[in-house]
């Protein structure tokens, strides 16, 4: 064989074997996953996190994107467990799909994870995750004020429940005057009352306040007292004036 024979058989050589190559590598690929755990805010905003500590509710979508299936079949398998007391042991939730969502409204410790299998015939390749995403849902608290000073300075314009409130998962907020008629409700713990009834500024004194609460970690608040409207303070002197 000449020399030019020679590397024509060795070129086409090279290429039949690297093609080859791919399609072992290519066959070779495995299925497998990257789950990722969003954290879903009030205001619609996402975050990918891989772990939680903070207050409920705490809303969560988790995806399991599974990739390189080839012939595979993938079968889902999520688990949400909340590690609870010794005497009522661990509670989990399951669901199948690939991707799911939950809203956390207890407090608590919990770990959530995927288990996939990708079946092919009599095939079967499992896939676990290296650590499950953890969550602390914290327990609750819940106080307010005595007093507040609508007086447009703005401090203390709107009597709202004290900042570090947390794991509340469900508010509301009724104001009475002297006498028993509402003036004002509100079921966003975030809100409050600006010192008006119908849009116009009610009289300085004394106002009931009734609060009916439940926290994450199954408190219920029921809070009755009396708050002082106070709009002729001075917040920056602490004076008042008649």
């Amino acid at each position: 064989m000449d020399k030019k024979a020679l590397y024509i058989a060795t070129l086409l050589s090279c290429i039949l074997w690297g093609s080859f190559n791919k399609q072992a590598k290519a066959q070779n690929v495995l299925p497998s996953a990257s789950p990722t755990m969003t954290i879903i805010a009030e205001d619609g905003t996402e975050e990918d996190v891989t772990g939680y500590d903070g207050s409920a509710p705490l809303h969560a979508r988790f995806c399991s994107q599974a990739q390189d299936l080839g012939p595979y079949t993938p079968l889902y398998e999520w688990r949400i467990v909340r590690q609870a007391d010794q005497v009522s042991g661990e509670e989990t939730i399951v669901r199948y799909d690939a991707d799911t969502e939950y809203i956390f409204r207890k407090s608590g410790s919990y770990t959530v994870e995927v288990f996939i299998s990708f079946v092919h015939g009599t095939d079967t390749l499992e896939y676990t995750m290296d650590s499950p995403f953890t969550i602390a849902i914290s327990e609750s608290k819940l106080e307010v004020p005595n007093a507040f000073t609508p007086n447009g300075d703005g401090i203390n314009d709107v009597f709202k429940v004290k900042e570090g409130y947390q794991s509340i998962v469900s508010f509301e907020a009724t104001v009475f005057n002297r006498w028993g008629k509402r003036i004002y409700q509100w079921k966003d713990i975030a809100g409050g009352w600006d010192g008006r009834d119908g849009g116009n500024d009610v009289p300085d004194g004394a106002y009931f306040l009734r609060i009916n609460a439940r926290g994450a970690d199954g408190k219920v608040y029921n809070i009755k007292k009396t708050i002082n409207l106070l709009r002729g303070y001075e917040e920056n002197t602490g004076t008042g004036t008649p």
